[in-house]
C-alpha cells in the first residue's frame, strides 16, 4: 500500500512530539515530516541533546510513527549563496548539524530548499556559491548514510526538475536527490509538470502534494494555502504519469494549520480529496482514520 505522510506545519505547535505522533497515526498516516524553518523555535532542534532525541525516538517506538523527513528551509534565512561569510559558514553548521540529527533520529531524506539566496539580491555569484555550499553539503551526507533531496521551489532559482538536473551533471553523487512539490511544479510549467517529472523520474525520493495558483504575466501565483481542487495542479493526471514512469515512493501532504483551529478538518477533507485521486491513479490507499 502507498504511503503518505503528513507535514509538520499542519499540525498545531504546541504539541509534544508524543502527541503528535498519536495525532499523525489517529489521522491514518503513516510517518511525519519535521519541520526545521527559519524561526528560533525550530532552528535550536539543531542543537538538541542526546537525552531529547532519545525522548523522540522513545515516541516514535511507542507511536509506530516515524520522523521520515525533515524539511530544511532554515536556508531561506541563512542560504548558502549569501554574499556574507559569516551566513555560508552558519549555512553549512545548520547543514552538518541537521545530517547528524537525521542520522541519529533515523531519518533518511533531508529536504533542501533549493534558494541559493531569498532575501537577498541574486547573481551569478549567489549560484556559484551556493553550488559549492552544496557540494560540501553532499559530501557531509554521504558519510552518514543521509540523503539531501532538493525541493523545486515557489522561487525561479530551482523551479523545476530541469533545474535540478543541470546541478545533479554538477555534483554526481546519490547522496543528491530531487524531491517535487506538484504544486510548485504545476505553478511554473503547468503544460509540463508532466514532462518535468519524466526527466526527473531516476531521482525522485519522495513527492509534495499541494494545491497552487498559477504564475502567469500578470500574476505572481500563490504557493501556500490554496484549498485543494481551487487551484492549478491537475493531481490526478500528474499521479498517472509518475505511475507510468515508476514512481512507487511516498507521497506527502503539505498543508499549513496557522492560528486555525479547525485543522482536523482541513486534514480530513483534504484526504478526501486526495485519496481518490490517488486510488484512481493506481496509488491503493485506504481512507483510514484511527
Amino acid at each position: 500500500m502507498t504511503r503518505l505522510g503528513i507535514y509538520e506545519k499542519a499540525l498545531p505547535d504546541d504539541l509534544s512530539w508524543l502527541d503528535r505522533l498519536y495525532l499523525v497515526k489517529r489521522l491514518g498516516f503513516d510517518f511525519i515530516e519535521m519541520s526545521i524553518d527559519e524561526s528560533e523555535e525550530r532552528l535550536v532542534r539543531l542543537q538538541w541533546s542526546e537525552k531529547e532525541m532519545n525522548r523522540i525516538r522513545q515516541a516514535m517506538e511507542v507511536t509506530g510513527v516515524q520522523i521520515h523527513s525533515i524539511c530544511l528551509s532554515g536556508h531561506r534565512r541563512f542560504p548558502f549563496g549569501s554574499s556574507n561569510e559569516k551566513t555560508r559558514t552558519e549555512a553549512f553548521t545548520m547543514m552538518k548539524r541537521a545530517i547528524q540529527l537525521a542520522y541519529h533520529l533515523g531519518v533518511r531524506i533531508i529536504q533542501v530548499a533549493g534558494y541559493d539566496v531569498y532575501y537577498e539580491e541574486k547573481s551569478i555569484d549567489s549560484r556559484e556559491k551556493f553550488i559549492r555550499g552544496l557540494t560540501a553539503s553532499v559530501k557531509e551526507a554521504a558519510q552518514y548514510g543521509i540523503i539531501l533531496s532538493i525541493e523545486v521551489m515557489d522561487d525561479p532559482f530551482m523551479n523545476s526538475i530541469s533545474k535540478y538536473l543541470e546541478l545533479k551533471k554538477q555534483i554526481r553523487s546519490p547522496y543528491l536527490q530531487v524531491y517535487p512539490d506538484l504544486g510548485n511544479l504545476a505553478a511554473w510549467h503547468k503544460s509540463d509538470a508532466a514532462l518535468e517529472l519524466e526527466k526527473g523520474i531516476e531521482y525522485i525520493t519522495s513527492v509534495h502534494l499541494k494545491d497552487t495558483l498559477a504564475v502567469t504575466p500578470t500574476s505572481a501565483g500563490k504557493f501556500r494555502e490554496v484549498p485543494f481542487g481551487e487551484g492549478c495542479v491537475d493531481f490526478l493526471g500528474l499521479l498517472k504519469t509518475l505511475k507510468r514512469i515508476g514512481f512507487e515512493g511516498p507521497f506527502l501532504i503539505e498543508m499549513w494549520c496557522g492560528a486555525q483551529q479547525d485543522f482536523e478538518q482541513q486534514i480530513i477533507q483534504a484526504k478526501q480529496y486526495l485519496l481518490p485521486i490517488l486510488n484512481k491513479a493506481g496509488y491503493i490507499r485506504e481512507n483510514n482514520f484511527k
